[in-house]
């Protein structure tokens, strides 16, 4: 799983957006260990904490997130929340829109890695700060 979270992180190009995606998929899944640790990651690389805090609320905002970063987060929020339905159609061409095929794929890999990662360290109840495997 670190094999295939670095190669969609390094294929999506974009390691701050990869960040954001990771943090929202993590709140929605309530991962208190992946938060954690991917905010540090993202506060070190200097994301702004006023970009972090209005993450949960990413729709409702305007100016804060550029149109790519917001097709990435609806994607996000769209795969992460299958029991919902299907991706919708809509969500999924505003994406391809913003990132090319390969992008898209990473982009896609990113968030399905992310979603793997919260599950593990929730169902193992892994606290923010403490070791991953124990």
């Amino acid at each position: 799983m670190q094999t295939l979270s670095a190669a969609a992180k390094r294929g999506l190009g974009d390691a701050a957006l990869a960040e954001l995606v990771m943090i929202r998929a993590s709140q929605l899944n309530r991962c208190a260990f992946c938060l954690d640790m991917h905010l540090t990651v993202a506060r070190k690389a200097g994301e702004s904490e006023d970009r972090l805090d209005l993450l949960a609320a990413w729709a409702e905002t305007t100016g804060m997130y550029t149109d790519r970063e917001r097709a990435a987060l609806a994607l996000t929020e769209a795969v992460t929340l299958l029991t919902e339905g299907f991706v919708p159609d809509e969500v999924y061409a505003q994406a391809a829109t913003h990132f090319k095929d390969r992008e898209l794929a990473h982009l896609i890999a990113v968030i399905t890695a992310i979603n793997s990662w919260n599950r593990l360290m929730v169902a193992r109840r892994i606290l923010p700060g403490g070791p991953a495997w124990t």
